[in-house]
């Protein structure tokens, strides 16, 4: 079985959509775009919630291709302090992999692995449990992969699609 290559792109930027206009607006760090993500079902995010803009403002950027958009499941969990949620997105784009790095620099990547962690290194349990931590993907749009992205190809179809 051959390992998946991942790519070494970095998030480019964090932004979030309106619920009343659409637009999507910029957000300035992960810290606070994670903090919006936790909630954002019973607390929706809207362009009044930034002072410095309103609907009727031009949107922060534009949702096309010019960018790769993959989507983040509402109402997450934030990452647990002294913790880094890490996305990898495959170079076929076929999805993105979620890796924690715990404080003490030792990778987890599913609920099991936090499980066995807090059971190894006991002094960790204070501090989170495995229900601070959320291994679901993000969603990787495919209409609005780039032209020019590995991946890219519009006609991959899975076999059901045929």
């Amino acid at each position: 079985m051959e390992k998946s290559r991942t790519s070494k792109e970095t998030v480019g930027a964090y932004a979030v959509q309106c619920g009343r206009c659409s637009k999507w607006r910029l957000i300035p760090s992960r810290e606070e775009y994670e903090t919006i993500r936790e909630s954002f079902i019973e607390d929706p995010w809207f362009c009044d919630k930034n002072p410095e803009v309103s609907c009727d403002d031009p949107g922060d950027i534009e949702y096309d291709t010019s960018r790769l958009w993959v989507i983040d499941k509402p109402n997450a969990p934030k990452t647990p302090p002294n913790t880094t949620r890490s996305l990898s997105l495959r170079k076929n784009l076929s999805r993105t992999d979620v890796t924690y790095v715990m404080p003490n620099g030792k990778r987890v990547r599913s609920t099991v692995e936090v499980e066995k962690f807090l059971e190894t290194y006991p002094e960790y349990k204070d501090q989170f449990s495995v229900s601070n931590f959320s291994f679901a993907t993000p969603k990787i749009l495919e209409d609005m992969v780039p032209g020019n992205s590995a991946g890219s190809n519009k006609k991959r179809r899975t076999e059901t699609e045929k």
